[in-house]
């Protein structure tokens, strides 16, 4: 069984009057309304996978050897024919982001052209012409390619990024922008050495394009967005943050992922004032949180947060934080703590 380290609550009084929905008048997602029962469910995965690996290991080795005890890796690594059955992944999820559909059903594009020359006409064949159309498609890479992006990459809904079988690296200006849609798969893709970019008119659907101010500079921003999960990917070296979930997101699984050589790494919640940020709810799951990490693993405000069978490695000033009253459930991580003894977890 997974064992329950503590589930903590993070209380704040501010002295600013709170945000409103109504103050920008936008349609925010709807959050679970038992976010412990998709806690639970987490736990039940995790136990079951562990269970059956313990009894095939037993009756059939063959089949065990495949077997890692993390249900997310069980449900599609075991098929030797995983290749030519890709959108199988779409049902592997688990947690808040387990309804991310990405691009299911939708048709394969394969990435030809690893070029990214204009960011309000592209090119077919390129990562952003896929990214920005309006069905649903699965993107994969025929062969090892590092996009350097001029701008943010802004998605439209339904979109699975599957760079397996590939080294798929993604860096430059943006990097990667989930604004206002839904049903967004990441797997294995390195992103890296993002710093900001704007000041220019990017495209974000076949029918639509408009002027951007500067980005922040992070690995992938996540701006009132829902059904996301981002698996399976490094992240490092960006000018702003690795992952940041703002502006009353919710809906998402951060699973299997490495993170290094950063300071901060990952910021739920736009501001401990921003109330539609209390409705965030976010999965966060095996991931190593490995070398040259400062802070922000994650901070948290306001919103759900389950942190769970993560291995965090020398912090150097603290791992999870919160403020503005969220509730983090964590469970199950490991920690190396830090020489530091001011270093806070």
């Amino acid at each position: 069984m997974l064992p329950i380290n503590c589930i903590v609550s993070f209380f704040l009084l501010s002295s600013f009057f709170p945000f409103t929905i109504s103050t920008f008048n936008l349609t925010f997602p709807i959050p679970h309304p038992n976010p412990n029962e998709v806690a639970q469910e987490v736990q039940r995965r995790v136990n079951a996978s562990i269970s059956r690996r313990e009894t095939l290991q037993t009756t059939q080795k063959d089949i065990s050897s495949c077997l890692t005890g993390n249900p997310i890796d069980d449900c599609w690594k075991c098929d030797p024919d995983w290749p030519n059955n890709r959108q199988r992944l779409a049902d592997c999820a688990i947690g808040f982001g387990q309804y991310a559909k990405g691009g299911k059903g939708g048709e394969y594009y394969i990435v030809t052209d690893s070029s990214d020359d204009d960011a309000v006409t592209p090119k077919p064949g390129t990562l952003r012409y896929a990214v920005i159309q309006e069905e649903p498609l699965w993107i994969v890479f025929p062969s090892n390619m590092h996009v350097k992006l001029k701008q943010e990459l802004i998605f439209n809904s339904y979109k699975t990024l599957d760079g397996r079988g590939a080294n798929v690296h993604i860096t430059g200006g943006g990097c990667i922008t989930l604004q206002y849609i839904s049903n967004v798969i990441i797997h294995n893709i390195h992103i890296h050495h993002c710093y900001q970019s704007g000041e220019a008119n990017v495209r974000s659907s076949p029918t639509h394009f408009g002027w951007r101010t500067e980005s922040d500079g992070d690995g992938i921003s996540i701006f009132g967005a829902k059904d996301i999960w981002i698996d399976h990917c490094s992240l490092s070296h960006c000018k702003d943050g690795l992952i940041d979930a703002v502006m009353g997101s919710t809906g998402i699984t951060i699973s299997n992922n490495f993170f290094s050589h950063h300071n901060e790494v990952m910021l739920l919640g736009h501001s401990d004032e921003y109330e539609p940020d209390s409705g965030m709810q976010v999965t966060i799951a095996f991931n190593h949180f490995g070398e040259k990490l400062v802070q922000r693993m994650p901070r948290c405000r306001r919103g759900y947060i389950h942190v769970v069978n993560n291995d965090f490695t020398q912090w150097e000033m603290y791992a999870i934080g919160g403020s503005g009253n969220p509730t983090i459930n964590s469970q199950g991580n490991r920690y190396t703590a830090p020489t530091n003894p001011n270093a806070k977890q």
